[in-house]
């Protein structure tokens, strides 16, 4: 009996340690020792389509995406809120200050043009430019004339004319046979000391046209260069500045 209980105590013991050694195993890494959880640093994109952050669940910021501008287009000097009438002869057409024409613009094979009569003052000459308009239709000019004077050859005769500032520039609507004029000055040569040239004719182009009408100079001498040889010009109005 004595021999069979040892016997019986070695077999579990035997058991026991065999347990041991299975569960120390199954828990190693190979070596005997049981390792530690790894981690690997960086900033991998999130997987499977997280487009947060930092894949807790929260939207990454983003940009709106809205313009801080809400630009209206408006012309703050054209408010087309008031209008005025201004005829001379019952020739002159009707002047407004909205930036709206009620039709469309004069061309230029729809106008005839001609120098008005000088007005002197202050040793200055000042000659209207009138455009009339010679069509069938109503139509408009608005703006600055172009202007140069040219020789018999066609050659223009000193620099480009300058604009006159600080005049509200108005949209004139010119019946058949209406007109409008702009202002053209100059320092008198003799007083200015300007070298002087006599043009053949001058060279007229209606607003926003590219082609010019020619008109016959008849006005004598005019500044081409040197002191106070600058020639202005004015916006248009209604009427033919008589």
């Amino acid at each position: 009996m004595a021999n069979s209980s040892q016997s019986l105590r070695r077999a579990a013991l035997l058991v026991s340690a065999l347990a041991v050694l299975g569960l120390t195993t199954a828990c190693g890494d190979g070596s005997g020792t049981v390792s530690s959880p790894q981690t690997e640093s960086g900033t991998a994109a999130p997987a499977g389509g997280d487009t947060t952050a930092d894949g807790s669940g929260t939207p990454a910021p983003t940009s709106s995406g809205t313009s801080a501008g809400t630009g209206t287009g408006s012309n703050p000097t054209a408010s087309g809120s008031s209008t005025s009438t201004s005829t001379s002869s019952g020739s002159g057409g009707t002047s407004t200050n909205s930036g709206t024409a009620s039709s469309s613009r004069c061309h230029t094979s729809e106008l005839s043009a001609k120098v008005g009569g000088n007005d002197p003052g202050a040793g200055q000459e000042n000659f209207p430019i009138v455009l009339t308009n010679a069509s069938g239709r109503t139509c408009t000019v608005r703006g600055y004339p172009g202007a140069a004077f040219a020789s018999a050859s066609g050659q223009q005769l000193g620099p480009d004319p300058q604009r006159e500032t600080g005049t509200t520039v108005t949209t004139i609507t010119l019946k058949p046979g209406q007109s409008a004029w702009a202002g053209l000055s100059f320092s008198n040569p003799e007083i200015s000391g300007a070298k002087t040239a006599t043009p053949a004719t001058l060279v007229v182009t209606p607003p926003d046209e590219k082609d010019p009408l020619k008109v016959k100079w008849t006005n004598g001498t005019v500044p081409v260069s040197g002191n106070a040889s600058s020639v202005r010009l004015s916006v248009f109005s209604a009427g033919t500045g008589a």
